[in-house]
């Protein structure tokens, strides 16, 4: 017989602490940002509720990857990440991220600082883009940003597709050039230009959206 959990919903329908994944479903299903968490027993579930999400996410145990598929996608992400599966994020960071109406449609980007989820910056919206290109865009902004301030903070993206482009200095896009969207791809030469041409200290860290929620810079529009 499988052992009973306690279901947390910090962000949702109806937050609360549930005692079975039905009903805590029914809060989160399709819910924008949606924060949700089982436990083993009522009173660790009852205590991370009345904490809240963040504090949680502070105290939560570092727990590796245990199913094969876990392991595969932690040995993907360590090829361009240093962050390691089941950590909690680091809050003196930066995070960014992009939204796009329609593929391709009116792009923007902007980064914020994690911890509090102050903008930094926002560019856009731009026509004729993609979410990827956005991503990317996003993701060079925030390193030139930090050298620019000679910090060292880690950078947050949720796009592997991103984060592979700047480690390949290089955008694989497959948007067609238009003279409408001729401003996305003048940002684009200047992002790859800028990877070419400069070195950076900061970590790039993938966020976890599946345990963490939407990244702090996500634009509320899914």
């Amino acid at each position: 017989m499988a052992k009973k959990k306690f279901y947390v919903v910090w962000n949702g329908v109806t937050p609360g602490v549930y005692d079975n994944w039905t009903d805590c479903k029914l809060q989160v299903e399709g819910y924008q940002g949606a924060k949700y968490k089982s436990f083993e027993s009522r009173d660790a579930a009852a205590e991370a509720y009345e904490n809240g999400y963040f504090e949680y996410l502070k105290k939560a145990p570092t727990t590796p990857p245990t199913s094969p598929k876990e392991r595969l996608q932690d040995t993907i992400l360590s090829q361009i990440s240093t962050s390691e599966a089941g950590e909690v994020p680091v809050w003196e960071s930066i995070s960014v991220d992009a939204a796009c109406s329609g593929n391709p449609g009116d792009m923007e980007y902007r980064g914020v600082y994690t911890a509090t989820g102050q903008e930094l910056f926002r560019i856009g919206p731009f026509k004729k883009g993609t979410n990827n290109v956005g991503e990317f865009l996003a993701l060079v902004h925030g390193l030139a940003l930090l050298q620019q301030k000679n910090s060292d903070l880690p950078v947050y993206s949720d796009s592997m597709n991103a984060m592979k482009w700047v480690k390949n200095k290089k955008a694989k896009t497959l948007l067609a050039r238009v003279p409408e969207n001729e401003q996305v791809f003048a940002l684009i030469e200047r992002a790859e230009k800028w990877l070419k041409t400069h070195t950076y200290k900061n970590r790039i860290l993938k966020w976890n959206t599946a345990e963490w929620g939407e990244i702090p810079a996500d634009f509320g529009r899914k």
